[in-house]
């Protein structure tokens, strides 16, 4: 069954509408091999129309430049690339393809196609908040910036039901970027208190 897995640059104020300002005085090297390791791990690349069309108007171009992002914009054109939107699509960037399912039955079809061995969401807010309350995330990997946004969108907006997640693994980066890998998981126990 396939992972699917999401990576997000978040502020520690919960911030995931990136915004320049404050995402890129911390990308560096470090940050730049786990969203490596990220892609590594997926052969569909699931994303929302909105982060699909931010993709499609910057990386395309770049893989015929004789640049650094070059081997990186050669690998997003190659990767398999479902985008989630309710309005027909056409796409000119490669390997593109439209969700033909509801959002829950299109990526419960993928987790069991076993030609498929890992779904990456970069990104596309809503396509992950879905998945989470689908219960259909394995992985969430945060990219958590150490300053407040105070603005834009957050992952975890006002909402009825807690988000339990175990702590998978952390790792902090010298400009102070902390990357945690959480899975959900049950709640805990009542406390004996």
């Amino acid at each position: 069954m396939a992972k699917v897995i999401s990576t997000l640059f978040i502020s520690a104020d919960g911030v995931v509408e990136v915004d320049p300002e404050w995402h890129f005085p911390y990308f560096d090297d470090n940050m730049g091999r786990a969203v490596d390791e990220d892609y590594d791990s997926a052969d569909v690349l699931l994303v929302g129309r909105e982060t699909y069309d931010s993709l499609a108007s910057a990386w395309p171009d770049r893989e015929h430049e004789d640049g650094d992002e070059a081997p990186f914009a050669k690998r997003l054109g190659d990767l398999r690339k479902v985008v989630v939107s309710h309005q027909p699509q056409k796409f000119s960037w490669r390997n593109s393809e439209q969700l033909k399912d509801d959002l829950v039955e299109g990526v419960t079809a993928l987790k069991a196609d076993p030609g498929v061995r890992g779904v990456l969401i970069s990104g596309s807010i809503s396509v992950v908040q879905q998945l989470l309350a689908a219960q259909l995330l394995d992985e969430l990997r945060l990219l958590v910036h150490p300053v407040a946004a105070r603005k834009g969108r957050k992952l975890f907006e006002d909402g009825d039901t807690p988000v339990h997640m175990k702590v998978v693994s952390t790792q902090t980066f010298p400009t102070g970027v902390i990357r945690v890998v959480y899975a959900p998981t049950d709640a805990p126990p009542p406390s004996a208190e």
